[in-house]
């Protein structure tokens, strides 16, 4: 469990990072007109968003090992928390200024995620059902025949309507990582492969992946970061905690209910406080090298 919770943590650190080298990317790229999976390709030839695609990759990987062992709720609330190191990494390198309620805000981030550490309990193994894998993949591929109208949407609304639906793709994404067979590891990646090829959930991992990384990079052109990320964080948090409690069987420690409770609530409302702080202008992201 303890392990669990330093990958969790080691994710939102890669996430961050992340975060600002794709946003620097994206700001640089042309506009793309709907929702054109051609800005994907223009945007895989920009050395700073290559750099964060691969630290989300390496993010995605510690994130799986750590819902192998922890719940849904505490891995995405602990992830969630990537708006605070970006916030803070703007700070650092892109000049981004911090003002006080900022500091505090990122204070009542780090206190929610020990409450939620603390809450957390050892993940019990769950047996799911192959109707609910495809159930699943069947949510990731309504998800990317929702983003085709979304991504028509221009302006402040359009942004924030696409960073939602990436939100919740990148939360189907946790769903479906979590739903894997349990005889799935990362040391037996291999060897595992043709039990993941027959598993709808690898499926909706792969679809669900992709529509969150075409719908967030859409909808930085379209707006502030701020935006684009707010909904995003709740997407990406609130659905698949309620997956996990209601559906899952996730639970926090014996007794530690509120605590978890109070917990999730203050990291999530910290971390949007601090989206702010992705809001930067396109002349300080056209000068960053």
């Amino acid at each position: 469990m303890v392990a669990g919770l330093l990958g969790a943590f080691a994710a939102a650190v890669c996430y961050g990072v992340a975060s600002i080298l794709q946003a620097v990317a994206v700001r640089r790229t042309h506009s793309a007109e709907g929702l054109d999976p051609r800005l994907l390709v223009r945007l895989f030839r920009s050395w700073p968003y290559l750099l964060g695609i691969g630290l989300d990759c390496f993010a995605f990987l510690l994130s799986i090992a750590a819902l192998r062992s922890l719940p849904l709720f505490v891995v995405q609330s602990i992830v969630a928390s990537f708006l605070a190191i970006t916030a803070v990494l703007g700070a650092i390198f892109l000049r981004m200024h911090l003002r006080r309620s900022d500091w505090i805000a990122l204070l009542i981030v780090l206190a929610g995620l020990v409450l939620v550490g603390l809450s957390a309990a050892e993940d019990r193994a769950v047996s799911v059902s192959n109707a609910g894998r495809w159930g699943v993949l069947v949510a990731a591929v309504a998800l990317g025949v929702l983003a085709v109208p979304l991504g028509r949407i221009s302006g402040n609304r359009g942004a924030a309507a696409l960073g939602a639906l990436a939100g919740l793709a990148f939360g189907a994404v946790a769903v479906a990582a979590r739903v894997l067979p349990s005889s799935v590891r990362l040391d037996t990646l291999f060897s595992d492969l043709g039990t993941l090829l027959t598993d709808p959930s690898t499926y909706a991992l792969i679809l669900s992946g992709g529509v969150a990384l075409l719908t967030y990079s859409t909808a930085l052109q379209r707006g502030s970061v701020t935006q684009a990320t707010a909904p995003l964080v709740i997407g990406e948090t609130v659905a698949p905690a309620l997956v996990g409690l209601l559906m899952l069987g996730d639970r926090p420690r014996p007794g530690w209910g509120w605590i978890a409770t109070l917990g999730f609530i203050l990291a999530v409302a910290g971390a949007l406080s601090l989206s702010r702080h992705g809001d930067l202008a396109r002349t300080e992201l056209q000068r960053t090298p």
